[in-house]
Order: C-alpha cells, then sequence, then structure tokens
C-alpha cells in the first residue's frame, strides 16, 4: 500500500491533469498495468509463470501496456497515456523513471540470457522511443521523442536522433524525469550540419577570391560587342 500510494503521488507531480489520487487510481491505465505487473511478478518469481503470463495478457488487453512479467519495476514507476509500451522479459526499470506512450525496451533478437536494456533512477523515455539491447541507460538520462537506442547512454545526458547520438551535459546535475521535457533538447546532427554548412560556404568563398586573383578583370579593356551589322557582315564575307 505504501508504494501505490507514492506512485499516486509521482503521477499527481508529473501529470498537471491529474486532479486527485483517487482519480489516478481508478481511471489512468499506466497505475492499472503497474499494479497488474507486480501480481504478475510475484507469480513469475516463484516459478507460476503460466499464471503470471496470463495477469500479463489480460493487462496488455486491458490497458493497451505490454510488461511482461519477468520486467523489474522500480518505485515511483510513470507511464504517460501508455498506449502502445512494450517492455521485454529481462528489462530493468529504476525508481522514479517516466515513460512516454510507444516505448519499447526490446531486444534485437540476438541475445540470450540478459536482453533487455536497464534503465537507472530518474530516467525519461519521451513518445515513441525504442531502446533496444542488454546494455544500461544511466541515472537522469533523456531519452528524446522517436529516438533508437542501440547503444549505452552515459548518466545525465541525452540520447537524440536515429540512432540515437548522445550529447553529455558536464558539470551539470539534472533531473529530466522531474523536468518532463521531451523537445527541448539539442540534436547533435542538425550541429554537425550547420558547422559542415558554414565551412562550405567559407570554402566556395576562398575558391571565389583565388579564381579573381589568378584571372584579374583589366576595367580599360574593351569589351567585344556583336552588333546586329557586325555578323551580317561577318556571314556575307563567309559567303563571298
Amino acid at each position: 500500500m505504501p508504494h501505490l500510494i507514492e506512485t499516486l503521488g509521482a503521477y499527481q507531480a508529473r501529470d498537471p491533469a491529474a486532479r486527485s489520487k483517487l482519480e489516478v487510481f481508478l481511471l489512468y491505465p499506466g497505475v492499472h498495468a503497474t499494479i497488474y505487473h507486480r501480481i504478475a511478478h510475484f507469480f513469475y518469481r516463484h516459478n507460476m509463470k503460466f499464471i503470471a503470463r496470463a495477469i500479463s495478457q489480460w493487462s496488455r488487453f486491458w490497458t493497451g501496456i505490454e510488461i511482461h512479467p519477468g520486467a523489474k519495476i522500480g518505485r515511483r514507476f510513470v507511464i504517460d497515456h501508455g498506449m502502445g509500451i512494450v517492455i521485454g522479459e529481462t528489462a530493468e526499470v529504476g525508481d522514479d523513471c517516466l515513460i512516454y506512450h510507444g516505448v519499447t525496451l526490446g531486444g534485437t533478437g540476438k541475445d540470450k540470457g540478459k536482453r533487455h536494456p536497464t534503465l537507472g533512477n530518474n530516467v525519461l523515455v519521451g513518445n515513441g522511443a525504442r531502446i533496444l539491447g542488454p546494455f544500461k541507460v544511466g541515472d537522469n538520462a533523456r531519452i528524446a521523442a522517436g529516438s533508437v537506442v542501440l547503444s549505452e547512454v552515459p548518466p545525465d545526458s541525452t540520447a537524440v536522433g536515429v540512432p540515437a547520438q548522445v550529447v553529455r551535459i558536464h558539470g551539470k546535475s539534472v533531473h529530466y524525469a522531474d523536468d518532463v521535457d521531451q523537445i527541448n533538447v539539442e540534436n547533435p546532427l542538425l550541429e554537425q550540419l550547420a558547422a559542415m554548412s558554414s565551412r562550405l560556404e567559407l570554402v566556395e568563398k576562398l575558391l571565389d577570391e583565388q579564381y579573381l586573383r589568378d584571372h584579374p578583370i583589366d576595367a580599360h579593356s574593351p569589351t567585344p560587342q556583336t552588333t546586329k551589322e557586325g555578323t551580317e557582315g561577318e556571314k556575307h564575307d563567309a559567303t563571298v
């Protein structure tokens, strides 16, 4: 019961639409999915895996959220909306994590044993993100919406893009899950493209300057002009 109360409080803290703990408890599918998972995980640990999987499948049907009964979920886990979330068997989620709809904590299909990712504490995963493989996403990390993460993410950093690239934040303690911000992130790919564009403009300018030095234009030399009469005269001479 204390775990449930603190989970309901976490929903209230992170969702401005949550008006009361009673509303969150009765109407939020993320809470229902977490409760079902706690029960299914109990049976899974006691080697009653058929019952565990049956509860998991019922939860999936009822909430649209699929959490394998073998997954390990920490305290104050918040699922926002939740539809389409998939959490694999060997996935681990730390305390105070926030996950949006459409997220997958999956495997690559090639590994045995530990196949799914581990999320540290206070991790935010934006909607539609895919985290695939048996690696760790460090504490206080943020995965931007729509990213595909295929390798480890250090603590206090942001992963952005497809495949995701890591933007390390030095010397600054952050609490991304508390900030609840999926979009105000720096995209390293865009920064690289901007830097390449600037260098290309500089190279073009230098080439233009070099060309003008090698081919100076004499302002006093007459510019050849072709008139209609001159052209007709040239044609007459050629005929003769």
